[in-house]
Protein backbone atom coordinates (compact mmCIF):
# COMPACT_ATOMS: atom_id res chain seq x y z
CA UNK A 1 0.00 0.00 0.00
CA UNK A 2 1.30 3.42 -0.94
CA UNK A 3 1.88 6.01 1.74
CA UNK A 4 0.38 9.38 1.00
CA UNK A 5 1.74 12.63 2.35
CA UNK A 6 -0.58 15.07 4.03
CA UNK A 7 -0.41 17.39 1.00
CA UNK A 8 -1.43 14.61 -1.40
CA UNK A 9 -4.31 13.57 0.86
CA UNK A 10 -5.50 17.15 1.02
CA UNK A 11 -5.29 17.53 -2.76
CA UNK A 12 -7.21 14.29 -3.33
CA UNK A 13 -9.99 15.31 -0.94
CA UNK A 14 -10.25 18.86 -2.28
CA UNK A 15 -10.28 17.62 -5.88
CA UNK A 16 -13.35 15.47 -5.32
CA UNK A 17 -16.65 16.68 -6.78
CA UNK A 18 -19.60 14.47 -5.75
CA UNK A 19 -21.77 15.80 -8.58
CA UNK A 20 -19.38 14.64 -11.31
CA UNK A 21 -18.10 11.25 -10.12
CA UNK A 22 -18.84 8.69 -7.41
CA UNK A 23 -16.57 8.16 -4.43
CA UNK A 24 -15.72 4.65 -5.57
CA UNK A 25 -14.69 5.70 -9.09
CA UNK A 26 -12.72 8.71 -7.84
CA UNK A 27 -10.89 6.62 -5.24
CA UNK A 28 -9.92 3.99 -7.81
CA UNK A 29 -8.64 6.75 -10.16
CA UNK A 30 -6.43 8.09 -7.37
CA UNK A 31 -5.20 4.61 -6.35
CA UNK A 32 -6.87 4.62 -2.95
CA UNK A 33 -9.38 2.24 -1.44
CA UNK A 34 -12.92 3.56 -1.16
CA UNK A 35 -12.92 3.13 2.62
CA UNK A 36 -9.68 5.08 3.00
CA UNK A 37 -11.01 7.86 0.77
CA UNK A 38 -14.25 8.04 2.80
CA UNK A 39 -12.19 8.29 5.98
CA UNK A 40 -10.16 11.16 4.54
CA UNK A 41 -13.40 12.92 3.56
CA UNK A 42 -14.75 12.57 7.12
CA UNK A 43 -11.51 13.92 8.55
CA UNK A 44 -11.64 16.88 6.18
CA UNK A 45 -15.30 17.60 6.97
CA UNK A 46 -14.68 17.57 10.74
CA UNK A 47 -11.24 19.22 10.98
CA UNK A 48 -10.63 21.04 7.70
CA UNK A 49 -7.11 21.39 6.35
CA UNK A 50 -5.64 20.61 9.77
CA UNK A 51 -7.04 17.08 9.51
CA UNK A 52 -3.94 15.73 7.78
CA UNK A 53 -1.27 17.52 9.75
CA UNK A 54 0.51 16.61 12.97
CA UNK A 55 -0.94 13.26 13.91
CA UNK A 56 -0.05 12.07 17.39
CA UNK A 57 0.63 8.34 17.41
CA UNK A 58 1.48 7.43 21.01
CA UNK A 59 -1.81 7.63 22.83
CA UNK A 60 -2.10 7.21 26.62
CA UNK A 61 -4.40 4.55 28.07
CA UNK A 62 -7.04 7.04 29.37
CA UNK A 63 -7.37 8.53 25.87
CA UNK A 64 -7.86 5.07 24.35
CA UNK A 65 -10.51 4.29 26.96
CA UNK A 66 -12.31 7.57 26.23
CA UNK A 67 -12.35 6.77 22.52
CA UNK A 68 -13.69 3.26 23.09
CA UNK A 69 -16.29 4.47 25.60
CA UNK A 70 -17.48 7.14 23.19
CA UNK A 71 -17.80 4.58 20.41
CA UNK A 72 -19.82 2.20 22.60
CA UNK A 73 -22.07 4.83 24.17
CA UNK A 74 -22.83 6.74 20.99
CA UNK A 75 -22.96 3.73 18.68
CA UNK A 76 -20.61 5.47 16.24
CA UNK A 77 -18.70 3.48 13.66
CA UNK A 78 -14.96 2.93 13.81
CA UNK A 79 -14.46 5.41 10.99
CA UNK A 80 -16.62 8.12 12.58
CA UNK A 81 -14.94 7.71 15.94
CA UNK A 82 -11.43 7.84 14.50
CA UNK A 83 -12.29 10.92 12.44
CA UNK A 84 -13.84 12.70 15.41
CA UNK A 85 -10.80 12.12 17.64
CA UNK A 86 -8.40 12.82 14.72
CA UNK A 87 -6.79 9.38 14.85
CA UNK A 88 -4.76 8.70 11.69
CA UNK A 89 -6.35 5.34 10.94
CA UNK A 90 -9.68 3.82 11.87
CA UNK A 91 -7.99 0.41 12.05
CA UNK A 92 -6.09 1.72 15.07
CA UNK A 93 -9.39 2.07 16.94
CA UNK A 94 -10.34 -1.45 15.82
CA UNK A 95 -7.03 -2.78 17.20
CA UNK A 96 -7.67 -1.04 20.53
CA UNK A 97 -11.12 -2.59 20.65
CA UNK A 98 -9.73 -6.10 20.04
CA UNK A 99 -6.94 -5.59 22.57
CA UNK A 100 -9.46 -4.49 25.18
CA UNK A 101 -11.67 -7.54 24.50
CA UNK A 102 -8.83 -10.05 24.70
CA UNK A 103 -6.45 -8.58 27.26
CA UNK A 104 -8.43 -6.06 29.25
CA UNK A 105 -7.12 -2.71 30.40
CA UNK A 106 -3.51 -3.90 30.65
CA UNK A 107 -3.43 -4.72 26.93
CA UNK A 108 -4.00 -1.04 26.08
CA UNK A 109 -0.82 0.00 27.87
CA UNK A 110 2.42 0.82 26.09
CA UNK A 111 4.45 -2.10 24.82
CA UNK A 112 8.17 -2.38 25.47
CA UNK A 113 10.20 -1.98 22.31
CA UNK A 114 13.50 -3.48 21.31
CA UNK A 115 15.36 -6.41 22.67
CA UNK A 116 14.90 -7.32 26.32
CA UNK A 117 17.74 -6.60 28.68
CA UNK A 118 19.96 -9.43 29.81
CA UNK A 119 19.06 -10.44 33.31
CA UNK A 120 21.68 -9.89 35.95
CA UNK A 121 22.20 -12.78 38.27
CA UNK A 122 22.37 -10.88 41.53
CA UNK A 123 20.94 -13.65 43.72
CA UNK A 124 23.63 -16.11 42.72
CA UNK A 125 25.06 -17.58 45.88
CA UNK A 126 28.41 -19.34 45.85
CA UNK A 127 28.28 -23.06 46.49
CA UNK A 128 28.95 -23.81 50.07
CA UNK A 129 31.52 -26.48 50.65
CA UNK A 130 30.08 -28.83 53.18
CA UNK A 131 32.30 -30.16 55.89
CA UNK A 132 33.18 -33.82 55.46
CA UNK A 133 31.39 -35.96 57.97
CA UNK A 134 28.50 -33.56 58.49
CA UNK A 135 24.98 -34.98 58.05
CA UNK A 136 24.41 -32.84 54.96
CA UNK A 137 27.60 -34.05 53.28
CA UNK A 138 26.85 -37.67 54.14
CA UNK A 139 23.32 -37.41 52.73
CA UNK A 140 24.66 -35.86 49.50
CA UNK A 141 27.16 -38.71 49.11
CA UNK A 142 24.43 -41.32 49.72
CA UNK A 143 22.24 -39.70 47.04
CA UNK A 144 25.15 -39.62 44.58
CA UNK A 145 25.98 -43.26 45.20
CA UNK A 146 22.34 -44.28 44.76
CA UNK A 147 22.17 -42.50 41.39
CA UNK A 148 25.42 -44.14 40.31
CA UNK A 149 24.12 -47.56 41.36
CA UNK A 150 20.85 -47.05 39.40
CA UNK A 151 22.79 -45.95 36.34
CA UNK A 152 25.02 -49.01 36.42
CA UNK A 153 22.02 -51.33 36.82
CA UNK A 154 20.31 -49.83 33.77
CA UNK A 155 23.51 -50.02 31.74
CA UNK A 156 23.97 -53.68 32.65
CA UNK A 157 20.35 -54.45 31.69
CA UNK A 158 20.83 -52.79 28.29
CA UNK A 159 24.02 -54.71 27.60
CA UNK A 160 22.35 -58.04 28.47
CA UNK A 161 19.28 -57.22 26.36
CA UNK A 162 21.52 -56.42 23.38
CA UNK A 163 23.41 -59.69 23.78
CA UNK A 164 20.15 -61.74 23.74
CA UNK A 165 18.63 -59.99 20.70
CA UNK A 166 18.31 -62.34 17.67
CA UNK A 167 19.39 -59.71 15.15
CA UNK A 168 23.14 -59.39 15.40
CA UNK A 169 24.97 -57.19 12.96
CA UNK A 170 28.34 -58.20 11.59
Amino acid sequence: MTKFTSDIKLAIVQGFNPFMISQKEYASQKGVTRAQFQFWLKLYELHGEEAFKNFYTNYPVPFKLNVLNYMVQSGASLMDTAALFKIPSYTMVYNWQKQMEHGGLDALGPKSKGRPYMKKETNKQPKQVSIEGSPKALQAEIDRLRMENEYLKKLNALVQAKGKSPKKTK
